[in-house]
């Protein structure tokens, strides 16, 4: 079974926010809620300047998934982190301990009444049936289901963003650098966030939540 990750490769993002676009029509994210958002370091700074596109990173060792006191989260079978909306309470817990921001909370009304955690399932949907009406209100489009990858990935004008199985995006990446170097050009080798979401170099792949453990039971 494929490991899905996402890379987002620093040497080539421009900061268009296409990838923050097509999330948020494809998945028809409400105002205020941003799965998916790109951050700039250093801007303006000649030479320095480098762009990241960041959402939710499917952790190995997910932190939102250790600290969430009604367990709403589980992990699918290609290492997907997602959670049940109908378990969620709306804490707040998991946005404190993602270090990637990836929690999002929608505020209604004056006194700013927080909604129920909301963030990027990898286009891989949530634990009602793969493709109903229920799905797509409460977690967005299941491209997985449907045979393809994250539409933000795919929309990405120059492949900065990619997301799909490990092995193959690693493969894609390690060939850039290795263009670089010949080319005496700065590498880039360290991966923004990828030894922050699934450690180091030979760190054992995560373990899926067991079928009669998903929130809905859906497998």
């Amino acid at each position: 079974m494929a490991r899905m990750k996402f890379i987002c490769d620093t040497e080539r993002c421009i900061e268009c926010n296409g990838c923050v676009t097509a999330c948020k029509n494809e998945n028809e994210v409400p105002w205020g809620v941003n799965r998916r958002r790109v951050v700039t370091v250093n801007d303006g700074i000649i030479g320095q300047e480098k762009s990241v596109s960041v959402a939710c990173m499917h952790c190995t060792d997910a932190p939102c998934m250790a600290v969430c006191p009604v367990d709403c989260f589980y992990r699918t079978d290609e290492g997907v982190v997602l959670h049940d909306k109908d378990i969620c309470i709306g804490c707040g817990y998991c946005s404190f301990a993602c270090p990637f921001g990836a929690p999002q909370f929608l505020s209604k009304g004056a006194f700013g009444v927080r909604s129920k955690m909301d963030k990027c399932t990898f286009c891989s949907g949530g634990p009602e049936a793969n493709g109903s009406v229920a799905e797509f209100e409460k977690y967005g489009r299941n491209r997985l289901a449907e045979g393809k990858l994250p539409l933000c990935a795919e929309m990405c004008s120059t492949k900065a963003l990619i997301g799909g199985d490990s092995e193959v995006i690693s493969s894609i990446y390690d060939k850039r650098v290795a263009v670089r170097e010949s080319n005496g050009k700065y590498a880039g080798s360290n991966i923004f966030g990828w030894s922050t979401a699934y450690g180091p170099a030979g760190t054992k792949g995560p373990t899926p939540t067991p079928a009669d453990k998903i929130p809905g039971g859906k497998s």
